[in-house]
């Protein structure tokens, strides 16, 4: 029985809240020592710690140069991108009149050197030929001879007009002499003219192919995700085409099927082609009309999931050099940090003095809840940094401080609450149970308000202001969940002793100091004549209750004092 009193709910909920905690280190060690990937300190972004600078110089085929609206595309596929990969607070920016410079916090692996560069040209292009990756013969000396250069008079024309990409008459005389010289592990242009064909190995260079004309391109791609294949559980990547590609695609899937029905291979094939590289060339298994085919491929999690990532944001609409790659020191420094951190401390002192001021002892709990809030946004920016890559920012200090004065908020109305209900002549547990049920509706409306302002923020603001609007609205949620699970039970098992409960006059709770002694609206008992120390307390009771009273209340007052003293006139008289 006694575990179902609002004492008893009060421990599980503190129990659960401890529990939770313990479950919030325990991941963060697992970071921490099992993965060696997390830290127990928030990572810090470029404005605080410095980091890397790429600049990437675009390249047009005319050697003019690109677009502003080119550049303001690319820069914004690179952010998408590096986002994907994890790193947070970069700072992306065009250049000049041809440069993207791209600076990011701490140190940049290859892997997302590579996403940034990778111009992830897809196309879909028909096979015509496959072959060994050899360009050499073995002769009748047993020795491997290099097939030689196609000769400039070897025939460069179709026999007839090719009808479509998987036409043998696009297979000219010097295109199977190209093929057969051509050198998987030779550097090679990439960029071949959309409407002819192309010469291209696989990414282990383990297989070459002689490919139609460009049919699809990557623009096409509404998504791409990383799964698993249903029934040989390979990884693969999934595509969603728009309702062009669909089409399209639809009628190429229809013209490769019926070719592996006629038994003309290679002919059945459909190439994926990305930057030059066949990444996958499978043999079209029936007609695909739903517009969502697979890449499958030598693929594993990372691979595929990068690739995915890739063909998601699009292909750039230029090719990029690294001009330079550098290091670059902090913005800010950790100058401007200590200053964030001192004001920190100053705004939590204030705090503290005036919950101390105000409420007595009741503000120790003030202080208790963000204490217990300050270890809990710790850990989770510290968890945030290891698994979505989240660094803290200055921008992100002062929301963190910011939160400070709206986390106050909330305990003052639920105090305020209380004493209300104390006012009305209510016992304190009574007070605290009632004053809870009317103060979380009023607390939950107005931090909704200010999760929905984080959330547009974080949405329409520049990259300067993500990370203040992040961590307002992160503090703001572990906010309303420190006010139910801690600052609500430890009320519930503090009017449950004596100080609280019997309302000493240090606790903040003493219903005397609180006004509570009147008989009814605008009636106030008189002070007792007794000790100066309790005539006084019943003074500045009946005080706190006057300045508590509506206008209303005032005027109706005094106009029931003026009545009383036309009667007391009228009595003398008589």
């Amino acid at each position: 029985m006694a575990s179902s009193s609002p004492a008893g709910r009060a421990r599980r909920v503190l129990l659960g809240l401890l529990i939770v905690t313990a479950v919030l280190f325990g991941i963060n060690a697992v970071g921490v020592y099992g993965f060696q990937k997390s830290s127990w300190a928030p990572e810090l972004a470029l404005d605080l710690q410095g980091g890397t600078q790429i600049i990437l110089s675009a390249q047009t085929e005319d050697g003019a140069d690109p677009t502003q609206e080119q550049l303001d595309q690319a820069a914004a596929i690179i952010r998408q991108r590096v986002d994907a990969s994890g790193v947070a607070e970069a700072d992306i920016t065009t250049e000049g009149g041809s440069n993207i410079v791209v600076q990011m916090p701490g140190a940049v692996d290859q892997e997302t050197r590579d996403r940034i560069n990778a111009s992830a040209k897809l196309e879909f292009r028909a096979v015509l030929l496959a072959t060994a990756p050899s360009n050499s013969v073995i002769g009748e000396d047993g020795k491997n001879t290099p097939y030689p250069t196609p000769a400039e008079t070897l025939n460069a024309t179709p026999t007839a007009e090719p009808t479509d990409g998987s036409d043998p008459s696009w297979v000219t005389e010097k295109l199977q002499a190209e093929l057969l010289a051509y050198d998987c592990s030779a550097e090679h242009d990439s960029n071949a003219p959309a409407g002819e064909p192309l010469i291209a190995c696989d990414q282990d260079g383990t297989a070459k192919y002689l490919l139609g004309p460009m049919e699809l391109d990557g623009t096409v791609i509404d998504d791409a995700t990383a799964g698993r294949d249903q029934q040989s559980g390979a990884w693969t990547v999934n595509l969603e085409l728009d309702a062009h590609g669909t089409e399209v695609f639809g009628d190429i899937s229809q013209r490769l099927n019926a070719n592996r029905l006629a038994g003309l291979s290679p002919r059945d094939q459909f190439a994926f082609v990305l930057d030059g590289k066949v990444i996958s060339a499978p043999v079209m298994q029936a007609a695909i009309l739903n517009g969502k085919p697979s890449i499958s491929g030598t693929f594993d999690q990372d691979s595929s999931k990068a690739l995915a990532d890739q063909l998601r944001y699009g292909a750039l609409p230029l090719s990029f050099n690294v001009e330079s790659s550098d290091t670059i020191s902090a913005t800010l420094g950790s100058q401007q940090l200590q200053i964030g951190l001192i004001a920190g401390l100053i705004g939590l002192g204030l705090v503290a003095v005036y919950s101390l001021l105000s409420y007595r002892a009741l503000g120790w709990v003030i202080i208790a809840s963000i204490a217990v809030m300050g270890v809990l946004t710790y850990i989770i920016v510290c968890i945030l940094a290891w698994r979505m890559g989240f660094r803290l920012s200055l921008a992100g200090v002062a929301g963190l401080i910011v939160s400070i004065g709206f986390t106050a908020d909330s305990f003052i109305v639920y105090f305020e609450r209380i004493r209300d209900e104390l006012r009305d002549g209510k016992a304190v547990t009574a007070a605290v149970e009632d004053g809870w049920g009317r103060a979380k509706r009023t607390i939950y409306i107005s931090k909704s308000i200010n999760v929905l302002a984080a959330v547009v923020l974080y949405i329409l603001a520049d990259a300067t202001v993500k990370g203040f609007a992040f961590t307002l609205g992160l503090t703001t949620l572990i906010d309303v969940f420190i006010f139910v699970i801690f600052t609500h039970p430890v009320m519930q098992l503090l009017v449950r002793t004596r100080f609280f409960g019997g309302g000493h006059r240090l606790s903040g709770l003493d219903p005397e100091a609180l006004g509570a002694v009147y008989r009814g609206r605008s009636q106030f008992r008189e002070a007792q004549i007794g000790s100066s120390g309790r005539v006084a307390r019943n003074r500045g009771a009946r005080g706190e209750a006057e300045k508590r009273q509506t206008i209303a209340e005032r005027k109706r007052a005094a106009a029931l004092a003026n009545q009383g003293s036309k009667d007391a006139g009228k009595d003398s008289d008589a």
